[in-house]
């Protein structure tokens, strides 16, 4: 079972329309897959249809409440193969209480560990280098680096990688970065061609061939609480997606 990791502490960067829209195409070629939500703001727990309600279990109570199983947060999604475990507005509250845990950065790591029946677990993390994204670090094999293509693209990019690293050295050593994401292409401007031929001069090989274009129909999907891979199947967005899934699998 792979576990991918999509992060970049970048808001607006497309981590979560990246981690819904790969999950749905690699459901979509066959595999269980399974969302984590790591995500105070739980887009992506709206973004595949499932409304938060306060008495609803999620990924806070199975990191902060040990007798908490993970069949009881799991949740079923209307898309056949896919399923999550959601986030809420509580998860905010866990940057502060995870510090003082001893060993808080194994936790997602543990509650994983149990879960089986996936081909893929993919972990949207939060747009911050905080306690949940180490958490979700230091569970992961794989690590997706989605970058948009607008003026600060690079910002961050450097202590990043870093982060990963460490958490490699020190506490995960299975995890390694699968790739950088193009996301919001639009070839019709300079900028983002500048910053796709900076990006593939700097990453090299770790650069997807895949390009995440801007598309009308992706806000769309997000607006339907649906994948673009099932919203609008036919898009060329959801090719962009479908190509996406097909370069993981081969990585």
């Amino acid at each position: 079972m792979r576990i991918i990791a999509v992060t970049n502490q970048k808001g607006g960067s497309g981590k979560t329309t990246t981690s819904i829209n790969l999950s749905a195409a690699l459901v979509e070629r066959g595999y269980k897959v399974l969302l984590v939500d790591m995500d105070p703001q739980f887009n992506c727990t709206t973004g595949v249809g499932i409304e938060v309600q306060d008495e609803q279990k999620t990924v806070y109570d199975l990191l902060l409440d040990k007798e908490r199983k993970h069949v009881e947060v799991i949740q079923q999604t209307d898309f056949s193969g896919l399923d999550i475990i959601p986030a809420s507005l509580h998860l905010a509250g866990a940057e502060l209480e995870l510090p003082q845990i001893v060993g808080s950065e194994f936790l997602l790591q543990e509650a994983l560990e149990p879960i089986k029946g996936y081909d893929y677990i993919c972990i949207d993390c939060p747009p911050s280098l905080g306690r949940l994204t180490l958490s979700s670090l230091s569970a992961a094999t794989d690590v997706l680096v989605p970058i948009q293509m607008g003026k600060w693209a690079l910002m961050g990019t450097n202590q990043l990688f870093e982060t990963v690293e460490l958490v490699k050295h020190r506490i995960n050593p299975k995890l390694k970065i699968i790739g950088v994401l193009c996301t919001m292409y639009d070839s019709r401007t300079n900028l983002s061609r500048e910053i796709h031929a900076a990006l593939k001069e700097r990453f090299g090989e770790l650069m997807f061939q895949t390009v995440i274009r801007i598309a009308t129909k992706i806000g769309e999907a997000a607006v339907a609480d649906m994948p673009l891979i099932f919203y609008n199947p036919s898009s060329n967005a959801a090719k962009q997606y479908r190509q996406l899934a097909d370069e993981i699998e081969k990585r």
